[in-house]
């Protein structure tokens, strides 16, 4: 077995061509172990070549209701009305710590991910913001 550390992107491409052409190898032959470990070598490489951020909080939350199948009603319990429901899954409004405690517990979402920065959809037109020190 020729196998040596990805170091380039060219040993990256030839290690890719390689487990292609494996692909159909079968468990414990000396074709499926070359498979295994070059895998393993593309996956180290991609991960720190090519990392993937993770999900904002908006899209963790509607990937978990897509694959668990929960509704935007099931969601009130975790979030509030309806209305607070469209606003948070539209980028209204923010999260509260109330909210992301509930998602957390409720849903199993990472607090890690529930706490990351995410920017809202708020038109100038619907905000009245007074700067600091005014009344």
């Amino acid at each position: 077995m020729d196998i040596k550390p990805i170091k380039t992107e060219n040993d990256y491409h030839a290690a890719l061509t390689e487990i292609e052409r494996l692909m159909g190898a079968d468990l414990n032959t000396a074709e499926g172990d070359k498979f295994d470990v070059l895998t393993t070598l593309v996956e180290a490489y991609e991960e720190k070549h090519y990392p993937i951020d993770p999900p904002d909080p908006i899209e963790a939350i509607l990937h978990h209701m897509e694959s668990q199948g929960i509704t935007r009603k099931e969601l009130e319990q975790y979030i509030g009305n309806s209305a607070r429901v469209s606003e948070i899954l539209n980028r209204k409004r923010s999260l509260s710590v109330n909210m992301l405690r509930n998602l957390q517990e409720g849903f199993g979402i990472s607090a890690d991910i529930l706490i990351r920065p995410y920017s809202l959809n708020i038109s100038q037109s619907n905000v009245n913001i007074e700067p600091l020190g005014h009344s």
